[in-house]
């Protein structure tokens, strides 16, 4: 990439069990920077996800969740961490407004692409009972949210993690270059005649 154009942190949303995580480890090797996983940060900090759930709820969950992602933004003072976002993360009006300086990914599926993954991770709170169901209703309501704020879209419905984190940095080189390329230049000193 380009190192004259300063995306800030790179950032990936999207739903539960799309591979924000995965994709987002291999991308920071490729990239040779942090990385960092919002959900993993509040895990070290407070417990398991489920207990701060069962224990504290939902409320304190996304509290705990806002101040973690906050803290990796901020802390990226140049620009180079992968951030990985967990799914409701990107409610939160606060989180919202720090992801303007991030080149934010948002990584694209369906309900196919995650249905597998999501049988064989029964630990996420927000899917207790009928998951995928709870998934397709969590996912109606986040969708337009993701895609507002992102200024990449990943299709992450086929491929391999690493194929995957290779079209993400070649899509970040191109978005880094296009935006080289809206860079206006100085204006030249005209002469008042």
């Amino acid at each position: 990439m380009p190192a004259a154009v300063d995306l800030g942190p790179i950032v990936l949303i999207g739903p539960m069990a799309v591979g924000k995580s995965a994709i987002g480890q291999q991308l920071a090797q490729h990239l040779g920077c942090t990385f960092v996983d919002t959900d993993a940060v509040v895990v070290a900090q407070h417990g398991t996800i489920a207990e701060i759930f069962a224990s504290r709820g939902e409320h304190a969950f996304r509290e705990m969740e806002a101040r973690a992602v906050a803290q990796a933004i901020e802390g990226d003072q140049r620009g180079h961490a992968v951030i990985s976002l967990g799914g409701g993360a990107v409610l939160d009006s606060g989180t919202q407004q720090l992801l303007a300086r991030c080149t934010v990914v948002y990584l694209e599926c369906d309900a196919d692409t995650v249905a597998e993954r999501i049988a064989r991770n029964s630990g996420r709170p927000l899917l207790a009972g009928d998951a995928m169901g709870r998934w397709r209703s969590l996912f109606a309501t986040r969708q337009p949210v993701y895609e507002r704020l992102a200024d990449l879209v990943l299709d992450v419905r086929s491929g391999s993690v690493p194929e995957l984190a290779h079209r993400l940095e070649d899509a970040l080189g191109e978005y880094a270059a296009a935006k080289t390329a809206a860079v206006p230049a100085p204006a030249a000193t005209k002469e008042v005649e």
